[in-house]
């Protein structure tokens, strides 16, 4: 499946408005964009989305290989 254009940077958008304190879950950033009447299929989408921004070699997106995983995205890396 490919990435629609755009989808990153309306997780990244959100995410940075909802300046979370710490890496979460591709769950909890879906019930964070749907907050912010931002529409995705799944979690699974946006670990989809937010792994191969990763393995894209992006440096905005850190994935914590812990269980569940979890995502680190732009400045709140720093």
């Amino acid at each position: 499946m490919r990435i629609r254009r755009g989808e990153f940077e309306r997780i990244r958008s959100v995410l940075s408005e909802a300046d979370p304190d710490g890496p979460l879950t591709a769950r909890e950033i879906l019930e964070l964009l749907e907050d912010h009447g931002e529409e995705f299929d799944s979690a699974h989408r946006i670990a989809t989305v937010l792994g191969r921004e990763a393995d894209a070699d992006a440096a905005d997106v850190e994935v914590i290989r812990d269980q569940p995983y979890r995502y680190r995205i732009g400045s709140e890396r720093n």
